[in-house]
């Protein structure tokens, strides 16, 4: 617990100036947190084989471009940039025509992609989110946290109703709970203070991100599982790697952008 309290202390102490001062230093920093997940991911050895070398650069080639690629964009409309849909696919799909199905098949390319366009369309959101308002950027955070929270401290003192045993047999139902109403009433408070005022249309979204959120944790326990992992790397001490901290805000900013996109 001391080791955990301590690598979050350093970790919140480290991110604050680059959350606050945003543009090119917050992007920078994202970016380096999306490049060291895929390394997280290529180190994952029982769901895929070992990627060769200059696939994996080609991979890394990719990402880099998802992360930035439409960095110069700050409007809540989120243009969608096809170069950065398009290359990806040019760059992991056509090698594997190269190799053998031993050394680099189509499903490893299939399942790079998954993962790299999982991790840079994500990303790149956060630094276009920021972009966008600080403040806005704090409320998808606070969901997040929150319900982490709440979920966990709640559900470690009352939960008996395991959710999902099978994959994380620590979570319980009456943590889930916890969870969302805890996080919810928080978030709400963030966004009524610094964002803007409430309405409904607020509420019902806060709530179903905070469902997502813990959803999206089930989703990256599960692939820990079928890897036989307890963490995906040991970047932060106590609480694992780049994947394990940012799981649920992963999920948030994804189907926070998603609501957007459709209201």
């Amino acid at each position: 617990m001391k080791t955990r309290l301590i690598s979050a202390a350093i970790a919140i102490i480290i991110a604050i100036p680059f959350i606050y001062f945003g543009k090119i230093p917050f992007a920078l920093t994202v970016s380096f947190l999306g490049i060291y997940a895929y390394k997280e991911v290529l180190d994952l050895k029982k769901t895929h084989k070992n990627v060769p070398a200059l696939i994996k650069v080609f991979g890394l080639i990719a990402l880099c471009y998802l992360l930035v690629g439409n960095y110069e964009y700050s409007t809540m409309f989120f243009i969608i940039n096809y170069k950065m849909v398009i290359m990806p696919l040019l760059l992991l799909l056509i090698p594997s025509v190269f190799y053998s199905e031993k050394e680099y098949s189509l499903t490893d390319a299939f399942y790079l992609l998954s993962f790299i366009y999982l991790i840079g369309i994500s990303f790149n959101l956060m630094i276009s989110i920021r972009n966008i308002s600080l403040y806005l950027l704090i409320y998808l955070i606070s969901i997040t946290v929150f319900t982490d929270t709440f979920a966990y401290s709640i559900g470690s003192l009352i939960g008996k109703h395991k959710m999902s045993p099978k994959i994380s047999p620590n979570k319980s139902w009456e943590g889930f709970i916890s969870g969302v109403l805890g996080g919810s009433i928080v978030a709400l408070i963030v966004y009524h203070n610094l964002v803007s005022h409430i309405d409904y249309k607020v509420i019902i979204i806060t709530i179903f991100l905070t469902v997502i959120g813990q959803l999206g944790d089930l989703v990256f326990s599960k692939i820990k599982r079928e890897n036989d992992i307890k963490d995906f790397s040991n970047i932060m001490p106590g609480h694992g790697g780049v994947l394990d901290r940012l799981d649920s805000f992963i999920f948030v900013v994804l189907t926070y952008v998603l609501i957007v996109l459709f209201i």
